[in-house]
């Protein structure tokens, strides 16, 4: 029997409370979504200190839930509402956030320096497209795997994709109603707005709140110590790039561009805007430079070939790498496993790419 939104409703009624109340009598159940047997709902506490109580309610939440038929993944988040007076509640556990994404920047005097990280990489680029995310997040793995305690954050807010190239799509929790936890996955911490909305939700803000949620997930996300946070940023040189490049320490940026002469005009606008706003550019990647047929071995460039490496050339910046059309390397970024993460050319390619950035003393 496929379970519906009502059977969980009413699975829900049987916890019951001290005042002889339950979960939705109370109201305390929130976002509840069923989708091919996947239930994921918040358990929303009058405040924080009712939500330090509610773990092991959570927890019992958790566990009905998941026995009911048809079933296969539940995910139960505990959260506290800003106000509002005392109610029943049992005993301990670490919330997630109810913090509001998305406002008005709080004023800084200057450019401010995430605590515990050492070096932050920006990921750019002149157009959609020409495959920045995947570059991010492989370039990450790839980096975590020579031993780096790396961070992506993916500063796409309008198109965040991290969630999905790094197989993670839990919500993370906050200790505090404060600080988020971030998430991790193939040995990289990780955080996204993706994580905070639901996938297929679109974001649709003005640049002040694009500032604040960009600030947010910079100060309030306890990185721990990283060797380099690596920030995917949107396309384009709009507000998320002017605030990152403004408003924090950057070591410097990276921008990935396909050879194609309409790639490397928007690239042109990206390298630009970095050097306007005293940005270093550490070097360029050039992405989907050739394709090789799996079956005659033929080599095709699709896309043109060596615009971008003349454009390092004419800068005085590295050509970091140049890497292929590749099949495998859509799918790995699909299915939530980078193909940084293996052993195929693929991955061998930006283990040389990351490699080149450590001995560089880049990352």
């Amino acid at each position: 029997m496929a379970v519906t939104k009502e059977s969980v409703l009413a699975t829900l009624r049987r916890i019951s409370l001290p005042d002889g109340g339950d979960l939705v009598s109370h109201d305390f159940v929130r976002a509840l979504s069923v989708t091919e047997g996947v239930v994921r709902f918040v358990i929303e506490a009058p405040n924080a200190e009712i939500a330090q109580k509610m773990g092991p309610l959570r927890q019992a939440a958790e566990d009905l839930v998941a026995s009911m038929d048809g079933v296969s993944e539940v995910s139960v988040v505990l959260t506290a509402h800003s106000g509002g007076q005392a109610a029943p509640a049992a005993a301990p556990a670490a919330a997630p956030p109810s913090l509001k994404i998305g406002g008005h920047p709080k004023p800084q005097a200057g450019p401010m320096k995430v605590a515990g990280v050492d070096r932050i990489l920006a990921v750019g680029s002149g157009k959609g497209g020409v495959g920045k995310s995947t570059v991010s997040s492989n370039l990450a793995v790839a980096l975590a795997k020579q031993g780096r305690k790396v961070g992506l954050l993916d500063a796409d807010i309008y198109g965040p994709s991290q969630p999905r190239m790094m197989g993670v799509n839990k919500r993370p929790a906050s200790p505090d109603g404060k600080t988020i936890i971030p998430l991790h996955a193939h040995g990289v911490t990780i955080m996204s707005l993706g994580f905070m909305l639901e996938e297929d939700k679109p974001v649709v803000w003005r640049g002040p709140m694009l500032m604040g949620a960009l600030q947010q997930m910079l100060t309030q996300v306890q990185w721990g110590d990283l060797d380099v946070l690596i920030v995917d940023l949107p396309p384009g040189t709009g507000d998320v790039q002017l605030t990152l490049c403004q408003k924090t320490e950057l070591t410097g940026a990276i921008v990935v561009s396909t050879p194609q002469d309409v790639a490397l005009l928007d690239a042109r606008k990206a390298l630009g805007m970095f050097d306007q706003l005293k940005t270093p550019v550490l070097g360029l990647i050039e992405n989907m430079s050739l394709f090789h047929c799996p079956k005659c071995g033929h080599e095709s460039h699709i896309f043109g070939h060596g615009g971008v490496a003349a454009e390092a050339e004419k800068l005085g910046v590295p050509l970091l790498g140049a890497l292929p059309i590749d099949l495998d390397t859509r799918l790995a970024g699909d299915g939530g496993t980078p193909i940084a993460a293996g052993d195929s050319e693929m991955a061998q390619a930006y283990a040389r790419i990351a490699d080149g950035l450590v001995r560089g003393g880049m990352a």
